[in-house]
């Protein structure tokens, strides 16, 4: 990463903050993604955290850094209602479905983008794109369907390839899917959710973002779902 995409990244999160503090009404519950821009976001929302009636954590990574800055977790099952989820993106696209799960957290982010109202996705100008599919498709995947999987993918044109070293907090792998160029993000989401063993994919075309806060050049823009 350059330290002009650190700069963008920093630019974004301290934008998210501000939008948390504008629109999630006093004493709500935040729901927090995994990863880089993400954990950026985490440290500017120590500032507001007093505003808060607590988090949902994506990762338990993202659990520790919340944490670390004194701010509350809650799990998921806790919880009622989430109005807010904020998370980053490794590709997006004009309708704002991603591709998500290079932390390898997409399983939990899916569940929580799931619950909340309105997802906020925070990104810099490097994963916008108008096709899906350049980065790799994550797979979280059930040990024993490691092999099955790889097979089905290639059926689909793409070749998936074992995440070597890494584990999920769920205790499974990740099969990233080079290869595939995504014209329909919602179909192959659908698709791929029927293969057995696939726990989850890092398509987030049916849910996808409500907001899109965007870091380029010339600042942070706003984009938002068309209905």
């Amino acid at each position: 990463m350059n330290r002009n995409q650190d700069q963008l990244k920093l630019a974004v999160a301290r934008a998210a903050r501000d939008y948390v503090a504008a629109h999630l009404p006093q004493g709500a519950l935040l729901g927090v993604g995994t990863g880089s821009t993400a954990n950026l976001f985490i440290d500017e929302l120590a500032a507001i955290k007093a505003r808060l009636g607590g988090t949902v954590a994506s990762s338990e990574a993202t659990r520790q850094r919340l944490e670390a800055h004194g701010i509350r977790v809650l799990e998921l099952n806790a919880v009622e209602s989430l109005p807010m989820y904020v998370d980053g993106a490794d590709e997006i696209d004009h309708s704002l479905a991603m591709i998500k799960g290079g932390g390898g957290a997409l399983t939990r982010e899916k569940i929580v983008a799931a619950v909340a109202g309105i997802f906020v996705c925070v990104c810099d100008q490097s994963k916008r794109v108008t096709t899906l599919g350049k980065f790799p498709l994550p797979l979280e995947v059930i040990p024993m369907a490691r092999a099955q999987v790889v097979r089905e993918l290639a059926r689909l044109g793409g070749q998936a390839r074992l995440r070597e070293g890494f584990v999920t907090d769920n205790g499974n792998l990740i099969l990233d899917v080079h290869g595939l160029t995504i014209a329909d993000p919602r179909a192959l989401e659908s698709e791929l959710d029927h293969v057995a063993g696939i726990v989850a994919n890092g398509l987030f075309a049916r849910r996808g973002a409500d907001v899109l806060l965007l870091a380029g050049s010339a600042g942070v823009s706003t984009h938002t779902r068309s209905a």
